[in-house]
């Protein structure tokens, strides 16, 4: 083989190494804290439940079905649920859901701040108190920019937060101190450092890329020293 190659080769390994050294350094670290964090963990389900048994049967929901399906445009389906000691009829219609009271029949009202507080702790599975509860007109990245939502935080360790929908008071997600540790750890692996979502961009591309050329330029080097190996047995 050239020496020429192996020159060229070993120039160009250097560079490539001091260019790849920290995101290389970062996958590894990334790809570690990732597979070591159990992903029942990372979703919080040892934190809070998303969803309760509802402890109402048939019985319970009175109303008038016909009544309530008159008022959705194009009904689809229809769920008997629960908020706190309410029964909901939710109809899911073309255009959303709705949700009514499955007592009065009537479109059931947004819950005020201390019941979404109350259905928060009813879905939690620690020991904690609320320590703040926000309504937002939009929410943070870590609940997908969701519009119209409650977040309740709790005073524990993990710094447990409940995302709830404003007008149903349904469980949207749950996110801890965890989930953001490996959410960090995603956006270095991804190199996505915006959205951490586009697992496809050019940047995660180009280091891909860029980094098996550098194992390429090292297969050659190494090739290099089993000649050189050879040569002075």
């Amino acid at each position: 083989m050239n020496k020429r190659i192996f020159k060229h080769a070993r120039k160009l390994h250097k560079w490539l190494g001091y260019l790849l050294a920290l995101q290389i350094f970062a996958w590894l670290l990334g790809g570690l804290v990732m597979s070591a964090i159990p992903l029942e963990k990372v979703h919080g389900k040892h934190l809070a439940a998303r969803q309760l048994d509802n402890p109402f049967t048939q019985a319970d929901y009175p109303a008038s079905l016909d009544n309530i399906v008159s008022q959705v445009l194009r009904p689809q389906q229809i769920t008997y649920e629960h908020f706190l000691t309410t029964p909901i009829i939710t109809v899911h219609g073309q255009s959303g859901d709705y949700s009514f009271n499955g007592l009065t029949g009537r479109p059931f009202i947004a819950p005020t701040q201390s019941q979404i507080i109350a259905n928060a702790k009813a879905h939690l599975l620690i020991d904690a108190q609320a320590s703040q509860a926000v309504k937002l007109s939009t929410g943070p990245r870590e609940v997908g920019y969701k519009k119209n939502i409650w977040q309740v935080t709790f005073d524990d360790s993990f710094s447990t937060t409940l995302y709830l929908h404003a007008d149903s008071g349904k469980v949207i997600t749950v996110r801890s101190t965890i989930w953001r540790i490996f959410d960090f750890f995603w956006m270095l692996h991804i190199m996505d450092y915006d959205e951490r979502e586009d697992f496809n961009n050019p940047l995660l591309i180009s280091f891909s890329a860029t980094s098996v050329l550098f194992c390429i330029t090292g297969i050659i080097l190494l090739l290099q020293n089993i000649r050189l190996r050879r040569r002075t047995r």
